[in-house]
């Protein structure tokens, strides 16, 4: 729950204020009801309502009970609010060490049949790529190996799937393909690629950048995140 900190008195705590009593009190409220649903029966849901910016609560709650996965609706941002502020669901994917599973519209049942994982399969990756591989495993899904091409960043295609390769010869998995993917950015070659095999979920790693590193380097996995109608999944490196 997402308190009106602009109202906040410093000197008092978030117990304290009428405001946080009432969206308490409110929050608890949905969960009751939420918990209700027919899709949450047999599973065992604990509630928790903390009085943070989103993104710092939601880590805190990972890290005090040991989250493995961090799932989040999300309607993006763009424009003039994706420059300075960013959505939500942006800044949990920047700042946590938790991955992070982002759904942009409902689904009566999740399936992930064609996975596509985009990378750039340097070294750094490979830690990324065997959780990705992880999380495949309990779909079954197809695990379809992406690396875009572009003219800033270009690499022949020999030795663009000789490094994917590099990351198959240390699993031995069969359900992994190699495509190599040509486009004017990184980001439009992953999702025009995602949208020519109808792929149901996009996996990417992130570097966590923050401050002016991340202003002027910027995050393929966040643009990703406002963009992509599909659903996508990040794991930090």
């Amino acid at each position: 729950m997402d308190l009106p900190l602009h109202e906040v008195d410093p000197l008092k705590g978030y117990n304290d204020l009428p405001e946080a009593v009432f969206f308490m009190k409110l929050a608890h409220k949905k969960f009751k009801k939420l918990i209700k649903k027919d899709y949450l029966e047999g599973i065992k849901v604990y509630e928790n309502v903390e009085f943070h910016d989103v993104y710092k609560a939601i880590n805190h709650v990972c890290k005090k009970h040991t989250i493995d996965l961090i799932i989040m609706g999300s309607h993006g941002a763009s424009g003039f609010k994706e420059l300075l502020i960013g959505s939500n669901t942006e800044k949990v994917v920047r700042t946590s060490a938790t991955p992070v599973l982002v759904v942009k519209k409902a689904h009566t049942e999740f399936k992930v049949k064609n996975f596509v994982f985009a990378s750039d399969f340097k070294e750094e990756a490979k830690v990324p790529f065997l959780k990705a591989l992880k999380f495949a495993e309990l779909f079954k899904a197809e695990m379809h190996l992406l690396m875009v091409i572009t003219a800033n960043k270009f690499v022949t295609t020999a030795n663009a799937k000789a490094r994917i390769q590099g990351f198959l010869d240390a699993v031995t998995h069969s359900f992994c393909t190699i495509h190599i993917y040509n486009d004017e950015t990184i980001e439009k070659g992953i999702m025009n690629f995602s949208q020519s095999i109808d792929a149901d979920l996009i996996g990417m790693s992130t570097h966590g950048r923050q401050g002016l590193s991340h202003f002027f380097n910027g995050s393929i996995s966040e643009d990703l995140v406002n963009h992509a109608k599909r659903p996508v999944i990040t794991f930090r490196i």
